[in-house]
């Protein structure tokens, strides 16, 4: 919308700077060749395309997409056995509750097996809860009870809030990572744009 606004206006001035510099003002020809409607400085007083009036005045999209492409945003990071994963963080309470924590200083969760699908360990402080019904898949970090995380390597289905989720990563490649015991998985935010 900002290019078509500033094309306009830049036709517009073009027009207007030649009508001076060819020594008159232009003057619009009615459809049998007569001279349109003007006004005492020879500009005419018909109306102008209403789609050029229209486009030269619209504002620029603020859409959220547009918006969140120049807004920075925290991005998960979680390490384990070496491995370096990110994650998007859910849009809800407890993520956001999650990622200002992290941002004030990272965390280090001591996390044991449970079930075969997922590694679980104590947060430092309680965060609250919105648990609804879902299925946790590999790469989801899950806030559990409001003072566990759980990092998904495989598919669970109960009550839980999705904190946030790794992407393109399989449940292989995870615990590949995590290994079989006990693992120290560290959780912090870095900033993108």
């Amino acid at each position: 919308m900002k290019r078509i606004a500033a094309l306009v206006l830049v036709i517009l001035a073009a027009a207007f700077f030649g009508a001076f510099v060819s020594g008159g003002c232009a003057r619009e020809r009615g459809p049998e060749g007569d001279p349109g409607q003007t006004d005492a400085t020879g500009f005419s007083t018909e109306p102008a395309d209403e789609t050029a009036a229209e486009h030269a005045t619209e504002e620029p999209e603020t859409t959220p997409e547009a918006t969140a492409a120049v807004s920075p945003h925290p991005v998960l990071v979680v390490e384990a056995g070496g491995k370096v994963f990110y994650a998007t963080l859910e849009d809800n309470g407890p993520a956001h509750e999650f990622a200002e924590r992290l941002s004030i200083a990272p965390i280090t969760v001591q996390a044991h097996d449970y079930g075969g699908f997922e590694k679980v360990g104590d947060l430092p402080w309680n965060l609250p809860p919105v648990d609804t019904r879902i299925t946790a898949k590999p790469g989801d970090v899950i806030l559990y009870e409001g003072n566990k995380i759980c990092l998904y390597y495989g598919e669970n289905t109960y009550e839980f809030t999705r904190l946030a989720s790794i992407g393109n990563v399989t449940g292989e490649e995870l615990l590949a990572a995590l290994g079989d015991g006990d693992v120290s998985v560290r959780y912090y935010v870095e900033w993108s744009e």
